[in-house]
């Protein structure tokens, strides 16, 4: 008697999974009878569900369909963004891109190219790796800031760039500073220079001329580019913690001591 109703229970649960199943398989939607606006609304909801993977393939669909119709760059601008929502960054800076150089009338093309340059910042790595993503990423932020200056997004563009921009800043800073550990100085004062010149508006600048200029004024012969080097900081960093010391230094040296 047990075993019967053990083995009723396990067919019950059976057909529980198995209706399951077919309710699962049922749900994807035909969308062969769609007209085109109503297959890109139904990638829309698929989109706004969260279920990206369906997503994909709909709007795949819809350019293979519908490609040159109205609804072509609405496709190529969401299947972008659904990648970047499923942080697939590479394929979404794809699609943006394609969308900015085969559709360049788009009205999709200014958020494409502010989704193209956050593609890449979202690939920018930590500052010891290499950092080819982060300098892509300056560079179409950059490009959108100058093609579309009214954007209501440019003061966000503005933001990342000075923040990516520290982040080379640190890579070279750490650089020069791994050099003078080693007391390969002049290369030490090369990454030094790179990081005052080119990043001169960050937080490592004024740190790296004063390092270079302590390296010049320990290798003793080179006094007359240590004054130089002074100089130039106390005219571009006068409010500095440092303006104080190096005036001193700079008197010092003058007097040759």
């Amino acid at each position: 008697m047990e075993k019967n109703k053990f083995m009723i229970i396990k067919k019950y649960f059976f057909v529980l999974l198995l209706l399951g199943l077919l309710s699962a398989c049922s749900s994807t939607v035909d969308t062969t009878g769609f007209t085109a606006e109503q297959h890109l609304q139904y990638a829309q909801k698929l989109l706004t569900d969260g279920d990206y993977e369906e997503a994909v393939r709909e709007y795949q669909s819809i350019l293979l369909q519908y490609s040159g119709t109205a609804i072509n760059d609405d496709a190529q601008y969401f299947l972008g963004m659904t990648y970047f929502k499923r942080e697939q960054y590479i394929l979404a800076a794809y699609e943006f891109s394609k969308l900015i150089r085969d559709i360049p009338t788009s009205t999709f093309v200014q958020d494409a190219q502010f989704m193209l340059a956050e593609s890449y910042y979202k690939l920018s790595p930590n500052y010891q790796l290499d950092q080819s993503y982060t300098k892509k990423a300056i560079e179409e932020f950059q490009a959108f800031i100058e093609f579309f200056p009214t954007h209501p997004k440019v003061k966000e563009a503005e933001k990342k760039i000075n923040e990516l921009n520290l982040k080379l800043a640190h890579k070279e800073f750490h650089s020069a500073q791994i050099y003078e550990r080693m007391e390969y100085y002049n290369a030490a004062m090369q990454y030094y220079t790179k990081v005052y010149e080119t990043y001169h508006d960050t937080k490592y600048a004024p740190e790296a001329l004063y390092n270079k200029i302590k390296i010049l004024v320990d290798q003793k012969h080179y006094v007359d580019k240590a004054l130089r080097n002074i100089a130039t900081f106390l005219d571009k960093y006068p409010n500095d913690k440092r303006a104080e010391e190096l005036k001193k230094l700079k008197e010092s040296l003058l007097k040759g001591e």
